[in-house]
């Protein structure tokens, strides 16, 4: 799992990152008010001027970095979105297809069980069966689904999920994987 945030990760870092924003704004304010002071009881002089400067480009750094947060957490937010709906969809993708391919209960949960990864043994050792018996129905599988193997069958999903953006794209004359569309 490594390169994947969790959502701990990601509040941490948003708590850090307001953290960091609340103490640029209490600086700001520090340097402004230190500036007005100073201002008060002094005339003007490179040190007031540079302090107001700094106070001045901490409120804008304020509400830059405010800004950047709000988009940056309204786009997790829709990402996160995305990811559910997109898992809910793979579920009613998948339930659709042994629909239409008229797969028997059994069928049914060797075939999800396959494109969850797992291995002909493991798949016997979870349905209480004979390997041999798992083999036959994923052949019965390949067959109804119109696919030559797992991975076929897999892509058949990924397709459906990509609103068939991959439709055409399939092995080209030259054994080649098809280029990535820009």
């Amino acid at each position: 799992m490594s390169g994947q945030i969790t959502s701990g990760q990601s509040r941490g870092r948003t708590y850090g990152l307001a953290a960091v924003l609340v103490l640029q704004a209490l600086c700001a304010v520090f340097f402004i008010v230190d500036s007005i002071e100073d201002l008060r009881v002094d005339e003007l002089n490179p040190h007031n001027a540079f302090e107001a400067v700094i106070g001045l480009v901490l409120i804008i750094g304020v509400v830059f970095g405010a800004r950047e947060m709000r988009r940056v957490l309204d786009r997790a937010g829709r990402a996160e979105t995305a990811v559910t709906v997109a898992s809910g969809a793979l579920g009613t993708v998948i339930e659709e297809h042994f629909r239409k391919w008229d797969l028997t209960e059994a069928e049914r949960d060797v075939a999800l069980l396959a494109i969850k990864g797992f291995e002909i043994g493991e798949i016997a050792a979870f349905r209480n069966t004979a390997a041999s018996t798992v083999r036959a129905q994923l052949t019965r599988i390949y067959a109804k689904a119109g696919v030559a193997g797992r991975s076929q069958l897999v892509s058949l999903f990924i397709d459906d999920l990509l609103g068939g953006a991959l439709a055409g794209m399939g092995p080209p004359e030259s054994g080649k994987p098809p280029a990535a569309a820009s």
